[in-house]
Order: C-alpha cells, then sequence, then structure tokens
C-alpha cells in the first residue's frame, strides 16, 4: 500500500528536503573551512600556456590529517617566465613570486579562499633574480649578476642585491606594491649593492640566498666566490636614509668583518626567529655551518659546522626555534635538527619525493613541514611531533604538483581553529 500526498504536502516536503540539503552544503563547507589550517604556494618552472609563463599550485592543508588538496582554480599563472623564489607579505594579503628569466617581481594580492590575483610587476635591478626575503615593510631580493654592460651568461659579473619598500600602509588600495627606483645608501645613485669581496675586487661573487631577521635590523646573503671556489656571507645591518621622500631610502652597513667565509659553496641561508642565529646550509661539502649575531658581526657556533645529507638545497627554523630542516636534494630526503643555544644536533632522516629543493612549514600551528621536489613534480608532506622533532608522512603525500616545482611559501587560514 503507497500512501497518497496532496500536492501542498508535496511542495511542503520538497521544500524541506531543500533546505536540508542547502544546510548540509553550507556545512561542509564550513567544515572544510574549519579545516583549513594554511595555503601553501608552490612555484613551478616548466613553461606552460600561451605566455609560457610558470605557474603557482595553491594547496590547502588539512588541519586534522595534514593532507594537501589544490583549491579550485588552481594553479594560476606566475606572471613571468622561470619562477624560482617566492615570499608573503608580513600581513599574509601578499605573494610575491620572482620570475627568473624576465628579471621580474610579481605582486599578487591573496584572497580569503586562498586564490591569487596578479596586482603589479617590478623589475629587479639587476639580472636574473634568484632569491627573495621579506622582512616588516621591506622585501629584498638577490640577482645573479649586477646590470653592467659588459657582463652576459658568457661573460659573467657579481651579483647584487636590492631593496624594495612595500608601500602603502596596510588598509590602502596600494596596500603590497613595491615601490621602485630606490637608490641604496644615497638619495641618488645605485639602485643595488654590489656583492665585492674586500681586496679581491677581480673576483667573481655570486649570490645563491638571502633572508632578513625577522625583526627587519638585520639581512644575510650567502654567497659562492666562483673565482676562489669559496663560500661567504655577507651581514648587513639595516637603516634608513631620509631623502625627503614619503618612505625613506634604505641603508644596508656591513657588520664588522663582513663577509665571513662559510665552507665551500652555500646553497640557501635563514635565521632562527630571534634573529640570533644564522644557518648556511653548503652544498658541496653536505654541512650546515652556524653563527651567532651580534653587534659586533657574526662568530661560528661551538660544532659548526653539522653534517647533512648529500647536496642540501634549502633550510628553514620552525616558529619555536626549537627545530630546523634541511631539504637534500641528492639524497630524496628531509633531516631535522633540534636547536639548543644555537647549536644543532640530527634528529633523523626522512624520505621525500624525488630531488627536494625548498622546503617550508606551515604558519599556523608550527606542526606540518612540505618540500617541493623538483624532478618528482610533486610536493611531500610531514607532520612534526612538536616534542621530539622526529617526521611523519601526512595522509595521501607526496601530493601531485606541476611540473618542476621550485619554491614554497604558506600564509594561515584565518578561518581555522
Amino acid at each position: 500500500m503507497r500512501m497518497k500526498l496532496k500536492k501542498t504536502g508535496q511542495l511542503l516536503l520538497v521544500s524541506a528536503a531543500s533546505l536540508g540539503a542547502a544546510g548540509l552544503t553550507t556545512a561542509c563547507s564550513q567544515l572544510t573551512e574549519t579545516l583549513t589550517v594554511d595555503f601553501v604556494y608552490v612555484t613551478s618552472a616548466k613553461a606552460a600556456g600561451p605566455d609560457n609563463y610558470g605557474e603557482v599550485d595553491v594547496f590547502e592543508i588539512n588541519s586534522q590529517s595534514g593532507h594537501m588538496r589544490q583549491i579550485p582554480s588552481s594553479p594560476f599563472p606566475s606572471a613571468g617566465r622561470n619562477p624560482v623564489a617566492e615570499a608573503v607579505s608580513s600581513d599574509n594579503t601578499n605573494l610575491y613570486v620572482v620570475n627568473q628569466d624576465d628579471n621580474s617581481i610579481v605582486q599578487f594580492i591573496i584572497g580569503s579562499d586562498g586564490k591569487l590575483y596578479p596586482q603589479n610587476t617590478v623589475n629587479t635591478p639587476g639580472v636574473f633574480p634568484l632569491a627573495v626575503s621579506v622582512a616588516q615593510s621591506t622585501l629584498y631580493v638577490a640577482d645573479t649578476f649586477q646590470p653592467l654592460p659588459t657582463c652576459s651568461p658568457t661573460s659573467p659579473c657579481s651579483g647584487s642585491i636590492a631593496v624594495f619598500p612595500i608601500l602603502p600602509a596596510a588598509g590602502s588600495t596600494q596596500a603590497g606594491k613595491l615601490q621602485t627606483r630606490t637608490a641604496i645608501n644615497a638619495c641618488s645613485g645605485l639602485e643595488y649593492l654590489p656583492l665585492a669581496l674586500p681586496g679581491a675586487a677581480s673576483h667573481l661573487i655570486t649570490p645563491t640566498g638571502v633572508k632578513a631577521s625577522a625583526d627587519g635590523a638585520n639581512v644575510f646573503v650567502s654567497a659562492f666566490d666562483t673565482t676562489a671556489k669559496t663560500g661567504y656571507v655577507f651581514a648587513y645591518s639595516v637603516g634608513t636614509l631620509d631623502c625627503g621622500a614619503s618612505v625613506p631610502n634604505p641603508t644596508l652597513t656591513p657588520l664588522p668583518g663582513s663577509p665571513y667565509p662559510a665552507g665551500i659553496h652555500p646553497s640557501s641561508i635563514t635565521t632562527d626567529p630571534g634573529g640570533a642565529y644564522v644557518y648556511v646550509t653548503d652544498f658541496a661539502a653536505a654541512k650546515i655551518l652556524a653563527f651567532t649575531v651580534s653587534a659586533a658581526g657574526l662568530a661560528p657556533l661551538s660544532g659548526s659546522p653539522f653534517p647533512t645529507g648529500n647536496q642540501p638545497a634549502s633550510i628553514i627554523v620552525d616558529a619555536t626555534g626549537k627545530f630546523a630542516v634541511v631539504a637534500e636534494s641528492q639524497d630524496s630526503s628531509v633531516s631535522t635538527y633540534s636547536i639548543n643555544n644555537g647549536v644543532l644536533s640530527q634528529v633523523g632522516s626522512f624520505a621525500t619525493g624525488l630531488q627536494p629543493v625548498a622546503v617550508g612549514i606551515d604558519p599556523n600551528m608550527n606542526r606540518y613541514i612540505f618540500t617541493a621536489n623538483f624532478l618528482g613534480n610533486t610536493v611531500s608532506g610531514f607532520a612534526l611531533d612538536g616534542t621530539s622533532g622526529s617526521l611523519f608522512n601526512t595522509q595521501y603525500s607526496p601530493f601531485t604538483a606541476n611540473a618542476n616545482p621550485t619554491a614554497v611559501a604558506a600564509i594561515p587560514h584565518k578561518g581555522s581553529k
């Protein structure tokens, strides 16, 4: 026996079902937002599309499992060729992507859903930018070569550092835009600071990394002396010069004794959250060089250098300053280290995808680690044990990325709990 309903009753049932479905959809959407702890931005250098641009994959990390999945509309064009580095603004509202073959930095506004919206493009003063760092309201970029008429890939010259104040104050429609044509250490003159070895002006110095301390007080550059086949760290204190403009011009003053010897071939550089220590990976020697930072300059830490796997390519320190993580490109692994008064003690080594070249950590919970695996075309995900420093593979890791991922950056998702 089947009950027959009047038309009004049928409509009421349909309406109730629709409301239930809508409520379920809303609840699922809210649950998804709550479970998204971070958005991770992974640049991929493989040319794509009619403009031969690189791409930016945008992943969301699940707060419970660490699972990473690409958001709708991902990937986004990098708005330039061969993106190799990226950084986010201090307020997590802008992403800056360095496109090496176009000598450009592209500013993207980050939507509340993690999506990217290109806003402005500036050219770096030098040639072939390769590394970037943001601290406070300033962006630093390292160029492979200075813009000299006699300089080219077949006839190289030393590299340089450029400084871009981020304009204007938060809340403006132009927030996050980079100020262009800024002279360093002068009210007029060079828009970049050449890297030169005192007493050896003919040596060719190639930067390999740049990192500003979180408080913006210092900036550090790892570099390779291609003439002498040895490494250095250039260290500067950061100041300003009032030139009558709306934003003072930056000054970079070498710390006493700078540059400092740093192994054979430095590949990346970072600081601890308090800016008291500097860590440099030596790609050739499979080491980490560690330094203390003071007004008197850099000094090697006791026990430095510390061993790594083969060809360490990238290093980070977590937000607590308790652990360091190193991506080892030749071994396809990542190693973690505990930190005690700056001194590193290795915890363990963990397998990644093929040839990791960049490593990052989630800024929301300080829990998830991820690596960009250049030859594997993947992103590996790990959960960090905050007590021991061990890593555990997250659900379904590694995750598919576009071809040749080169760099990672992340912001916390404000809707997460």
